[in-house]
């Protein structure tokens, strides 16, 4: 997508949301999805439509850690590290990602095809170790299964 037609779709969510009491985390969610980051011109649009500082926005993107001012890439993997997913293994599962994607937790690839990042837990602790690819949710994971679904997505 052009970024004209992202800054147009970000227009029409500001537009869509902007009368609604505390409607600025939903507007911040959207421009994510659009942008699959937070850019500052993206920030700068909200706060001026809003009339909320810019100094107020950031400090709602970096106090949540969904929000990227970074670009992100195309499939955020999310690999948990509670204690039930690391008595099941989180640790290989973990190192296997790293290895299969070839990026370390807290960065995106260059080619913006995989973002990886880890949590304390992601409440599915029945299908330990888990991960989580955008929003769907993959358990009872071993090293073969993170090759095999991750060869789907490089596809």
């Amino acid at each position: 997508m052009f970024k004209q037609e992202k800054i147009d779709r970000l227009t029409g969510v500001i537009d869509k949301y902007c009368h609604q009491e505390g409607s600025l985390m939903t507007i911040l969610q959207r421009a994510q999805e659009i942008f699959n980051y937070l850019p500052e011109e993206a920030l700068s649009m909200i706060g001026k439509k809003l009339k909320i500082p810019l100094s107020k926005i950031y400090g709602v993107v970096t106090f949540y850690s969904a929000f990227h001012l970074t670009p992100h890439g195309k499939y955020s993997i999310i690999a948990c590290r509670g204690t039930g997913c690391q008595v099941k293994g989180s640790k290989k599962i973990l190192h296997t990602i790293k290895e299969t994607i070839g990026i370390n937790e807290g960065e995106t690839r260059e080619d913006l095809m995989f973002s990886l990042d880890t949590v304390s837990c992601l409440g599915a602790c029945a299908l330990a170790p888990v991960m989580v690819i955008n929003k769907d949710y993959f358990g009872k994971m071993t090293p073969e299964k993170v090759r095999t679904i991750f060869g789907q997505y490089e596809k």
